[in-house]
């Protein structure tokens, strides 16, 4: 598989180190595998969450929490309430 620079994508698993994320990506395009695997595997689908549940969620994989829950909600992987106080992901 390849993305579309022509290069090829590597598994998300060489961006974690004992499950915590060594970085979080700068690249577009690596930074979206990233966002679309947490989405996948640290939040159900069928559920809610505080904010505090999410922050706890995160802080597991990287201490900039803030940030990675951040994008998740810009790349609409987490859709969240207007007063922010509920989460839920997204497919």
């Amino acid at each position: 598989m390849s993305n579309n620079l022509g290069g090829e994508i590597r598994p998300v698993a060489g961006l974690l180190r004992h499950g915590r994320l060594t970085t979080i990506p700068r690249r577009e395009t690596r930074r979206a595998q990233l966002l679309d695997h947490l989405r996948q595997t640290l939040f159900e689908s069928d559920r809610s969450y505080s904010e505090q549940e999410v922050n706890q969620v995160l802080l597991g994989v990287h201490e900039d929490y803030s940030t990675l829950r951040r994008s998740l909600v810009e790349a609409g992987l987490l859709t969240r309430t207007r007063d922010g106080g509920s989460y839920r992901r997204v497919g």
